[in-house]
């Protein structure tokens, strides 16, 4: 059995925590993403995936080895988009699409080093904060944060945030300060309206090990992030924001975190592209070079070491 496809297997399943979605996402059976990580353990004489009636979580080993295997995969893809854009040169017309703040603050700054090196491509950037169905042929690659839908779609990871409570000073002196989830029923909760209406009715928290839909309520709801992040610095209430959008705030002190110890785990950020092989060259070169920035250490808000 092909040892890339075992390894590529494994990150998936670890990211997706499930054979099933991970299964989804490769466009397999779920008894074959399980065959892949059997040999794959068998092959290293270690278990990787604790299984049991509550899913999959991954042993110490597992955990140690996620690391590993997941920088030699995205350095055996930087090679290979190294190698296709020298020999076939990337150009033509590369769409994109990605959520708006995001696409603001972590795609766009990038466009002009990537032209520079690349610069037959001609590129559309679309910053919305709507998911783009990639299978109508409308764009390339879709940039999306938390859980791809199952869509039979490729999500190559990226990085990772997390998502936390703020509000700044000034609100949080006047309403109090929630020390619990369910402290929010007394607060003004600043949500996203959109296609999904998940976010204007809970927040996720992790409470004693489980995972909480906290049901939320306020006067003011958006379809656009920034502008519920600027409501939070302008004291209308708390908003759950991804820590790359807020950290600045943070570190300046125009905003506060709170429930921090209830906050969930990492979410990944993701690439979203029809098929991993034969894959144009003019994606490789975006999506390499999102992932050569976002693993710099000196990149700000840098996602990539948040995964």
């Amino acid at each position: 059995m092909d040892h890339y496809k075992q390894l590529e297997s494994f990150v998936s399943v670890a990211l997706h925590g499930s054979f099933s979605a991970a299964a989804r996402s490769e466009g397999v059976a779920p008894n074959v993403m399980r065959e892949r990580i059997d040999a794959l353990e068998q092959r290293l004489a270690a278990r990787l995936v604790h299984r049991s009636p509550r899913g999959l979580s991954l042993t110490e080993a597992g955990t140690g080895f996620l690391d590993a295997a997941r920088a030699l995969l995205a350095n055996l893809e930087q090679a290979e988009a190294a190698v296709s854009a020298r020999a076939s040169g990337a150009h033509g017309h590369l769409r994109v699409t990605a959520p708006a703040g995001f696409g603001r603050r972590h795609i766009a700054p990038l466009i002009p080093s990537l032209v520079a090196r690349h610069p037959s491509l001609d590129i559309t950037l679309d910053l919305h904060d709507h998911y783009a169905n990639l299978p109508t042929g409308d764009f390339d690659c879709a940039l999306f944060i938390g859980d791809p839908p199952d869509s039979g779609q490729v999500a190559i990871p990226l990085g990772g945030t997390r998502r936390v409570v703020v509000g700044s000073p000034a609100y949080l002196d006047r309403a109090g300060v929630p020390v619990r989830p369910a402290d929010l029923a007394r607060h003004n909760c600043l949500c996203f309206h959109g296609e999904s209406q998940m976010q204007a009715r809970h927040w996720q928290f992790r409470v004693d090990g489980r995972l909480l839909q906290q049901p939320v309520s306020g006067n003011l709801r958006c379809s656009d992030g920034s502008t519920l992040h600027q409501w939070a610095l302008a004291g209308m209430g708390l908003a759950w924001r991804a820590l790359w959008e807020v950290e600045d705030d943070l570190r300046r002190g125009r905003l506060r975190s709170v429930l921090d110890d209830y906050a969930v785990a990492t979410v990944g950020i993701h690439a979203v592209v029809p098929q991993r092989r034969h894959m144009p060259s003019r994606v490789r070169v975006f999506i390499d070079h999102l992932r050569q920035a976002y693993g710099d250490p000196g990149y700000p808000s840098a996602p990539a070491a948040r995964l």
